[in-house]
């Protein structure tokens, strides 16, 4: 890794809730020297309201509307370059996926169901898993996304049996590959 190597704007991470994002985001963040920022933190600044009051007294779709504006809003011409951590259900809007393509590389992090449950499974914070089968939830929810991960993402990364370290310098390298050759 040598500091001529091309650098993307921006990396930006994209996966199901319990995938790693926030740590492959802090891991990435500590490699890089890019700051890192999450969506869901995002606007919980700026609304002041933690995501899951604002699921249960506006809606997703209300939701989702402020991660499109947030995501315009990283997206500005003159914005610096940083590590995005998505929201989970960011892709879930075509026009998020297209803004998403455009702020710089996007790696799509995966995890089995059975890892996803045991790293969601204390945290009442996720609105989308307070329900009577979670199981059934995540792998319904999985199904449903798959497709639009893979349409946003340039790089599918499995996250288990590799270190967060061994997962950050791998996305480095692949980053660094993908806008030498211009692809």
């Amino acid at each position: 890794m040598n500091s001529g190597d091309p650098l993307p704007k921006n990396i930006v991470l994209v996966g199901f809730m319990g995938c790693g994002k926030s740590t492959i985001g802090r891991k990435l963040e500590h490699l890089l020297g890019y700051p890192l920022v999450d969506t869901d933190q995002l606007i919980e600044q700026k609304t002041g309201t933690p995501v899951a009051e604002i699921f249960a007294s506006r809606g997703e779709d209300y939701f989702r509307e402020l991660e499109a504006a947030i995501l315009h809003e990283l997206a500005a011409p003159d914005a610096p370059r940083r590590i995005i951590s998505t929201g989970g259900g960011i892709v879930t809007r075509k026009r998020n996926r297209a803004l998403i393509k455009q702020l710089g590389y996007v790696v799509w992090l995966q995890a089995p169901v059975d890892i996803i449950l045991e790293r969601t499974g204390r945290n009442r914070d996720r609105p989308l898993l307070n329900t009577d089968n979670p199981r059934e939830k995540v792998e319904s929810m999985l199904a449903e996304r798959k497709p639009m991960y893979a349409a946003a993402a340039d790089i599918e990364v499995e996250t288990v049996g590799l270190d967060a370290r061994e997962i950050a310098c791998g996305i480095l390298e692949s980053a660094r590959y993908h806008f030498a050759s211009g692809t």
